[in-house]
């Protein structure tokens, strides 16, 4: 179990009979929610952010122990114990994830100090995410998301809710927004100030990022955003791999944790150059802090595809959460010749027919190429990881052969 960082003793929790398949979606979104909160918090050191880090990371405690209970009890057998080994990979990852994304919030709340070059890098690597709380008066309050219908108006969404003690993740069209719910936004800039006013009453100001001006410092928060983005990509590749028992995206998880490690030997060198040049090198720690919880994401990532990898059957409370999605995550080869070679990718879609987002590239002579404004072209030889439904992937897939 994670660390408790709240201000009072740990929540005492009993066992209750829920559904594993809830604990571990609820767990998977929980996690990813964290990545982006925790990063969000170091660049506008949100310190309210920063704290919703740590009830989150407190709440995904609670999860892991019920759904270990739930585990515990299922395993009536060896052959069980056998198929839910992998689960229990998938919570001890999550938690790892979500104890990595607590030591990132305190880089805020501890005041450790970071390079102001790092928040000018993280702000073309994070997308605009703030929090605020549901103001009595807000034209919001006691209405459902699709009443307010506030994607489609300002192009942000509502993320997640908390409400007291209690979580909303991927809050839908009928979730009411009530006064003093704490609303989680994510959008464009140019949006997102005018929605934080009128949910909240306040004036939401972002802060203007900073240039770096040390060379090695300026290599070492390169190497740190593309870790970010990296890690990142290898959660979710992770959760693919487990839910649909895809090898092949296990394989690309273990590809990542390389990268990462490798990212991270160069990292810790360019920061130890960078002291000898910085002004205040205590003002480096944050920076170390940021490089060691990152590198431990991908680590994560790579303990939930364990069971993939080493070819444990599937248990039926995975293929049960299988079945509510749709959408899907693949791994694609472009062959030569394919109608794909050559094909545009812009912001991450490829100009094609097929209905379907490009996550990543891996490049055999570049590596990997990451983020959600991706800009490229589709050569030979990538491999692309994309995310769509059952239909577009096969569809997709045929246009690489």
């Amino acid at each position: 179990m994670g660390r408790f960082e709240g201000g009072g003793p740990p929540e005492t929790v009993e066992y209750e009979p829920t559904s594993v398949k809830d604990l571990l979606v609820e767990m998977k979104d929980t996690a990813e929610l964290l990545i982006d909160l925790s990063y969000s918090a170091v660049l506008h050191r949100s310190t309210d952010v920063a704290r919703e880090v740590l009830e989150l990371e407190n709440r995904m405690d609670v999860l892991q122990l019920r759904a270990r209970m739930s585990l515990m009890l299922a395993a009536r057998n060896p052959d069980e114990a056998e198929r839910l080994a992998p689960v229990l990979g998938v919570v001890s990852g999550a938690d790892k994830v979500s104890d990595a994304a607590g030591d990132i919030a305190k880089i805020v709340l501890e005041e450790i100090g970071l390079p102001e070059a790092m928040r000018g890098a993280l702000s073309e690597a994070v997308e605009m995410l703030v929090r605020g709380e549901i103001h009595d008066d807000s034209p919001y309050a006691g209405r459902t998301l699709a009443d307010i219908d506030l994607e489609s108006e300002t192009g942000v969404r509502a993320i997640a809710i908390r409400r007291s003690q209690e979580w909303i993740l991927n809050p839908g069209p009928n979730t009411t927004l009530r006064a003093g719910d704490v609303a989680i936004l994510r959008g464009p800039e140019a949006s997102i100030s005018g929605v934080h006013e009128t949910a909240t009453g306040k004036a939401y100001e972002p802060g203007e990022p900073a240039e770096p001006d040390v060379s090695d410092l300026e290599r070492a928060v390169d190497s740190i955003v593309l870790m970010k983005n990296l890690s990142e990509l290898a959660v979710d590749l992770a959760y693919g791999s487990v839910l649909f028992d895809t090898e092949e995206l296990a394989e690309e998880v273990a590809n990542l944790e390389v990268e990462v490690d490798a990212l991270q030997s160069r990292f810790e060198a360019w920061t130890l150059q960078a002291a000898a040049e910085a002004d205040d090198p205590v003002a480096l720690r944050g920076l170390i802090h940021l490089g060691v919880a990152t590198e431990t994401i991908s680590d994560a990532a790579l303990e939930i595809t364990e069971g993939v990898l080493r070819d444990l059957d599937v248990h039926p409370v995975v293929e049960l959460a299988v079945r509510e999605s749709d959408e899907i995550i693949t791994r694609t080869t472009v062959e030569a010749g394919s109608e794909l070679e050559g094909t545009a990718v812009r912001e991450g879609v490829p100009e094609t027919a097929v209905s379907t987002s490009v996550l990543a590239i891996r490049r055999p002579d570049e590596g990997w190429l990451v983020g959600p404004d991706l800009d490229t072209t589709i050569r030979e030889g990538d491999v692309l990881i994309t995310k769509g439904t059952r239909t577009s992937a096969a569809a997709f897939g045929s246009l690489a052969e």
